[in-house]
């Protein structure tokens, strides 16, 4: 389980998140959305351990989270953090130098599975194939948490969908939980069970996505049109 216990977070003079207190129970997967700027990545590092909360406390499994919960935490970053002068295999082979957790022949079916060129280097990977690449590092962890930021930003919709039928394919949600940031709502929304929106560093609702379908009979982009207002 995940949980934030009144969590703020200041860069400075700004205020990214705003005394936030959630729940996030095992065994699902998470949609975090909101306008760019409302706090999304920030929350996905905190619970990576990558940020400290300036007040507050982020618990894993009850565990504080920090640099040393990333044994129990893949975190994939909307930015590329590649040497680009590896090749996808001897990216692969880096990350199962790394984690021990790493299941390499997961990762070779999930090369198969994005049609990536094993010995092309990154460098000279299309966006879309970068894109693959990161999906194919994150989701072969075999770690209780995945964490997703921003997945699917910028790529073509063939893409798109390849990774989308990844991330159907090789989570197993008996043991894993996944929370993704995305702005692709409509393309994401058939596999979330649940969705946290958040506004300016305050979060604004927290549902299941049957329930706003079932009793609100909104799509999860106009709930969050209703949801943020003006």
């Amino acid at each position: 389980m995940i949980q934030l216990e009144s969590v703020s977070k200041r860069y400075l003079t700004k205020k990214a998140l705003k005394d936030v207190s959630l729940q996030i129970e095992p065994g699902q997967i998470t949609g975090l959305i909101g306008s760019n700027g409302s706090g999304k990545s920030t929350t996905l590092k905190l619970i990576a351990g990558l940020l400290r909360p300036t007040r507050g406390t982020v618990l894993i499994d009850g565990e504080t989270a920090n640099r040393r919960i990333c044994r129990r935490v893949a975190y994939l970053s909307e930015l590329d953090s590649y040497y680009s002068f590896f090749t996808v295999l001897e990216t692969v082979d880096f990350y199962a130098r790394t984690f021990s957790d790493f299941n390499r022949v997961k990762a070779e079916e999930m090369l198969d599975f994005m049609k990536l060129d094993r010995m092309q280097k990154v460098k000279h990977l299309s966006k879309g194939n970068r894109g693959r690449l990161k999906i194919v590092v994150t989701l072969a962890r075999e770690v209780p948490f995945l964490l997703m930021d921003e997945p699917l930003s910028g790529l073509d919709p063939m893409v798109r969908s390849s990774i989308i039928k990844g991330l159907i394919s090789f989570v197993d949600l008996e043991k894993q939980t996944v929370i993704i940031t995305t702005h692709e709502l409509q393309e994401i929304e058939p596999l979330l069970d649940s969705v946290i929106l958040i506004k300016n560093g305050v979060i604004l609702d927290q549902k299941r996505v049957e329930a706003i379908r079932r009793n609100e009979n909104l799509s999860l982009s106009d709930w969050m049109v209703e949801k943020y207002g003006d």
